[in-house]
């Protein structure tokens, strides 16, 4: 490089020969004067913009680091609290924006319908558990009379059963005796004829002639009365065992609807039980709708909305006050899609709070399931019309770290910056 030396012209370097520039001839004493400032400010404005580029280089790289939005704000739980009985409102024991606690009381309502039912509910109470009462005792006494009655008709049947066995040895007898009878009327008869020839030759005196005509006679009176005998205690046989069928039948019977008699009687006494249940439980819920008369808040939080007054007739389920729960607050930033290709779930983020005018730190806790106009009451529909891309908005959940100052001013709706350190 010796011999050459270097020369800038318009931001540009030239290198000239040492040889050539000493040959030159000298250029006036002015014009060297009011070239080297110019000169000097063309090196500053090159300095100036390398610098500058250097540093938009630099914000570039910085920036690749960090997402940010304006399209932000806090949100937090705001439960709405309804009437659970309808009623006319007595009292109102809150105002907007005071502070409430779990328990406190928010409105009141006219008690006295109430108090009509809960004593409705224990006289339903009184009644059900008296015929409860009445009811119980017919299990066992059911089940005494059924064994009463089983071991009646086994009884009745044995009985029955030694009947028949004894008018069954009755007819033998009497087939017996309806057999000797008629031995005995045939020897009489036998007699009697002979007698009569006997009488009739004159060998036999008249006497013995009339005794075995007697004889004879009561003979035939003796099977006359033995075959009605017979008849008799045949039928009685018969008798008997109609009888015997009629309790066999009784004790079958015995037998069958007893378990069904005991059953029937047990679901008559639940049933009784059933009924004193459900009366107990609308006493209980009568109870409950008395204490349901008092509106209390289930949770912590300032009242940010108050919907109801003394004198309003409300009605089950309606809306009388939401309730903001502070305590636990976070942030809803909605990111264009293009912004989330490097977001994730534990990254940190700085959030600058515009009511405040002060940050916090924090932590991506989810990012939503869907865009925000998928979601909304009316989504679009692109299948129609004319296609139109835009940039969708995905909602991500930002949760504040505790411990930080002034946690407790946060309001849902309040907007905030946030700028989320991404993946590099």
């Amino acid at each position: 490089m010796d011999g050459w030396r270097p020369v800038f012209r318009f931001a540009r370097v030239e290198i000239v020969p040492a040889d050539e520039h000493e040959t030159a001839s000298p250029a006036p004493t002015g014009a060297t004067a009011t070239g080297t400032p110019r000169r000097r400010r063309r090196i500053w404005a090159f300095a100036a913009a390398a610098v500058a580029a250097l540093l938009a280089f630099i914000y570039y790289l910085h920036g690749r680091r960090f997402e940010s939005t304006d399209d932000a704000q806090i949100d937090a739980d705001v439960s709405d609290i309804g009437a659970r009985v309808a009623g006319t409102v007595t009292r109102v024991g809150v105002v907007e924006n005071q502070a409430v606690h779990a328990g406190d009381v928010l409105a009141e309502v006219d008690p006295t319908d109430l108090e009509v039912a809960v004593v409705e509910a224990k006289a339903a109470v009184a009644q059900a558990e008296a015929q409860l009462a009445a009811e119980d005792p017919s299990v066992p006494m059911t089940q005494t009379s059924n064994a009463a009655a089983l071991t009646n008709a086994a009884s009745e049947l044995a009985s029955a059963s030694a009947s028949l066995t004894g008018a069954g040895s009755e007819v033998e007898q009497a087939r017996a005796q309806l057999a000797q009878a008629t031995a005995s009327n045939r020897n009489a008869q036998l007699d009697r004829k002979r007698g009569e020839e006997l009488f009739a030759q004159g060998a036999l005196p008249r006497a013995e002639l009339d005794r075995r005509i007697a004889t004879a006679d009561a003979g035939a009176a003796g099977v006359r009365a033995a075959q009605k005998a017979l008849a008799v205690a045949r039928a009685r046989v018969t008798q008997q065992r109609s009888q015997l069928t009629a309790t066999r039948g009784r004790l079958v019977e015995v037998e069958s609807n007893a378990p069904r008699q005991v059953e029937t009687r047990r679901a008559s006494v639940a049933s009784r039980r059933a009924n004193l249940e459900l009366a107990r439980a609308r006493l209980r819920q009568a109870n409950l709708n008395l204490w349901y008369a008092r509106v209390r808040t289930p949770v912590d939080g300032i009242v940010a909305r108050k919907s109801v007054n003394v004198g309003d007739r409300i009605a089950q389920g309606q809306s009388l006050a939401a309730v903001a729960q502070i305590d636990h607050v976070w942030v809803t930033a909605n990111f264009r899609e293009t912004q989330i290709r490097r977001m994730r779930p534990g990254q940190t983020v700085s959030v600058h709070v515009d009511a405040l005018d002060r940050g916090y730190s924090g932590t991506v806790e989810s990012l939503g399931g869907a865009t925000g106009s998928r979601v909304s009451v009316l989504p679009p529909e692109n299948a129609s019309g004319n296609y139109v891309k835009v940039v969708q908005r995905i909602p991500v959940r930002i949760g504040l770290d505790a411990g930080q100052p002034d946690l407790e001013r946060l309001r849902p709706g309040m907007s905030v910056e946030p700028k989320v350190r991404v993946l590099p």
